[in-house]
């Protein structure tokens, strides 16, 4: 007997129930048939996935190895026959009328949202973030994202596995996050020796906000004195209340608050939008992709601070090449 879908459903109903007997009752069949079925997996697999003790049966680390797969698996073939059916139905081509996008970046959803669906007003959008780029390129390979867009420590390469398409679409520097009526607030632009003796706040990244600003900092001559890692609303409430100063995004406007650009640009971020090129949803690449950057182009264009300092910065901002 081969191993097939439906052995992989058994295991993944009896781990999620806990216990063979309620397992049977949601499967619908009587519990020696089932605890049957699931030594048959087990002999086909090669061992035990199920130890019993008083809460119900707990997974093997070979229970867990399957399970794990399986939870990759079957969404992906769940969804393939989905799209398989849709294919059909329609005479062989088909456009999505759904999308599930990731982002890094919590404030370009609004505006690429906006701009999607002016672009395609039939198409249904949801959403979900994660400050971690590797992990929605990880969601993203496994089918379980259609699109990211996430932000990456300039020089690094995109996230996640090669098959996977990724295109840049801004180039931005890294500023600073100042209370308004901070010493610095008016200044054109500063350097990280200025603020040697602050407190700092960032967000979590994938490197640039930790490991290049570190080494950012023995460059310039110190050692940042605390650095508090915490979310977007938390590093906001430290900077206005005059805790700490901030790296931000260049696009960043919020009231009270002023961002200043870094002398020479220590730190840069890369924004890129992927997708797998094989998936159903690979056709919308180029529309999401245009919305993207118009996306971003709207973020620029609504902080004075960054659009005027990149008339005087070429090579940084949007990419000018749009998708079609």
């Amino acid at each position: 007997m081969d191993l097939e879908l439906r052995h992989l459903r058994i295991v993944c109903t009896i781990a999620a129930a806990g216990s063979i007997t309620k397992a049977a009752g949601e499967l619908g069949v009587a519990q020696p048939a089932l605890t049957a079925q699931l030594r048959r997996i087990e002999r086909m697999l090669g061992g035990a996935l199920f130890v019993r003790d008083h809460r119900g049966v707990q997974p093997t680390p070979l229970g867990e190895l399957v399970i794990t797969r399986a939870g990759l698996l079957l969404p992906a073939v769940e969804g393939l026959v989905d799209d398989a059916a849709r294919l059909t139905e329609s005479g062989g081509s088909t456009v999505p009328d759904h999308v599930t996008l990731g982002s890094s970046t919590s404030s370009i959803l609004a505006p690429l949202i906006r701009r999607l669906t002016e672009t395609r007003p039939e198409l249904t959008v949801s959403t979900t973030a994660s400050w971690s780029a590797d992990d929605l390129a990880t969601e993203l390979g496994a089918g379980r994202l259609d699109f990211c867009v996430v932000g990456v420590c300039g020089g690094s390469a995109p996230p996640g596995r090669d098959d996977l398409e990724w295109r840049t679409f801004s180039v931005d520097p890294v500023f600073v996050l100042l209370p308004e009526d901070h010493p610095l607030a008016g200044h054109a632009e500063v350097t990280l020796a200025d603020l040697a003796d602050a407190d700092w706040a960032a967000t979590p990244g994938d490197g640039c906000f930790e490991t290049c600003f570190q080494q950012a900092c023995l460059r310039a001559g110190f050692t940042p004195r605390s650095l508090y890692v915490a979310d977007a609303a938390s590093c906001v409430e430290l900077v206005a209340s005059g805790t700490a100063v901030a790296l931000c995004q260049a696009t960043r406007v919020l009231p009270g608050l002023v961002t200043v650009p870094l002398q020479d640009v220590p730190l840069r971020w890369i924004h890129m939008i992927g997708w797998h090129p094989d998936s159903a949803v690979a056709p919308l690449a180029g529309a999401v992709h245009h919305s993207v950057e118009q996306a971003h182009a709207d973020l620029v264009a609504r902080s004075a601070v960054y659009s005027t300092w990149l008339g005087d910065h070429p090579g940084f901002g949007p990419e000018t090449s749009l998708a079609s």
